[in-house]
């Protein structure tokens, strides 16, 4: 089978930087695995690679769709699976490259994923919903789906209801047998070292302007509403415009919630036992796995 590459883990561990360096070192484009980065205009917010960055190599799957309209993992999965097939026949590397585990699931373990329309009026409707609310009607519709979902995550929970609404319930997950042979390398680092970067380069996005990003996504359309659904940075960043709350609070309900989301993430990633760990120093010991794979 073709080789693919999956850097993965929590974020502010480095995986973008690291994944240009392999790519530059075994001929390698690079394809995104972040569920907010296919959005255009959310640059400074979810940390997105800059030009400068990407040292020539290509990047896919970034700024596929407006942030006003809906993604889903079955259409990542989709548009992954094209561009594996289009760099493997330029006789070039995959390397898919984030944090959203769900994404990486799908195509590293080729799941079947239900295909069912965005369902807009009910969107609407929980999107007004808090996040407890969300889990109680999930709850009731499909506890299963409830156990093994990301529960503090809105877009997942309203997706999750969508599907059960629709189907009766979120069908099992299944699996067909692997298009490729994988090699999953993990980056993570130590509680302190992490929480300390995350802190860095959140007041870094701040000021670069992620406030003002926010502010011209309003402006072109982008609701409250929609923006909170979109998570994390712009959950917060949608109450401070909204005047919901200040800037300190802001900023620190961020440094907060950026923890906790990283450490759900590594939640997800250690449930998979053939990813292999690294810190971002040790490169050397990356490289050597990447040859070992890729010979």
């Amino acid at each position: 089978m073709n080789k693919i590459l999956v850097i993965l883990g929590p974020t502010a561990t480095g995986k973008s930087a690291l994944a240009v360096e392999l790519a530059k070192k075994y001929n390698g484009e690079v394809i995104s695995a972040d569920s907010r980065q296919v959005y255009k205009g959310l640059d400074i917010g979810t940390g997105k690679i800059t030009e400068e960055e990407m040292q020539g190599i290509h990047h896919w799957l970034l700024d596929v769709i407006s942030p006003k309209k809906t993604f889903s993992v079955a259409d990542w999965k989709k548009l992954t699976e094209q561009k594996i097939e289009a760099i493997l026949k330029r006789h070039k590397l995959p390397i898919i490259c984030g944090g959203t585990g769900f994404y990486i699931d799908s195509v590293v373990q080729n799941k079947i994923l239900p295909e069912v329309e965005a369902n807009n009026k009910l969107r609407k409707e929980l999107g007004e919903k808090s996040l407890e609310e969300l889990v109680k009607i999930l709850k009731e519709l499909d506890l299963e789906r409830l156990e093994n979902i990301d529960s503090k995550n809105p877009v997942r929970l309203i997706r999750a209801i969508e599907i059960a609404t629709s189907l009766g319930k979120v069908p099992p997950t299944t699996s067909l047998p692997p298009k490729y042979d994988f090699l999953q390398i993990g980056i993570n680092l130590d509680k302190e070292t992490l929480q300390k970067r995350i802190k860095t380069r959140l007041d870094k996005r701040l000021k670069i302007g992620m406030i003002t990003e926010a502010e011209n996504l309003h402006k072109h359309g982008l609701s409250f509403e929609r923006m909170r659904e979109l998570g994390l940075e712009y959950r917060f960043l949608a109450d401070y415009l909204d005047k919901k709350i200040t800037k300190d609070e802001m900023v620190k309900k961020l440094n907060t919630e950026i923890w906790h989301y990283a450490k759900r993430q590594m939640t997800w990633f250690k449930r998979d036992k053939k990813i292999k760990w690294f810190t971002p120093t040790q490169n050397k010991s990356i490289e050597k796995e990447v040859k070992a794979f890729l010979t």
